[in-house]
């Protein structure tokens, strides 16, 4: 019984971890929203999701980690030169409380961090 009290006890303590997923496509929205936050759309994203802010350390439910003002701006550059040559992203990561289970059913106005991007060179 105190075996199974302690496990029972452990579980709880633990916090329950963020949704994580993994998209593709091209950009087909890279946007800016005030106040101070951009945000981005591939094309198998059915809605644009804020992902920073340029003029602050950026963080969302669910992750133990910030987006930067500096790495915000080189993400947002990165997106913006893949959408205007036409560069598949082959791998962007998003985390968070608001990350649904599909690329194709985020509710409009949520934010995620990107923990990683990978543009393709063709």
């Amino acid at each position: 019984m105190n075996k199974s009290l302690t496990v029972l006890l452990i579980l709880l303590s633990v916090p329950a971890s963020a949704a994580t997923l993994t998209c593709k496509g091209k950009v087909t929205v890279i946007a800016y929203h005030s106040p101070d936050r951009f945000m981005v759309q591939l094309e198998s994203m059915n809605t644009p999701v804020f992902f920073c802010n340029p003029e602050a350390r950026f963080s969302v439910s669910g992750t133990h980690y910030e987006t930067g003002p500096e790495s915000c701006k080189m993400l947002y550059s990165s997106l913006l030169a893949a959408q205007a040559q036409g560069k598949y992203i082959d791998y962007i990561h998003f985390d968070g409380d608001d990350v649904p289970a599909k690329c194709s059913d985020w509710e409009t106005w949520r934010s995620s961090n990107i923990r990683y991007l990978r543009v393709h060179g063709e």
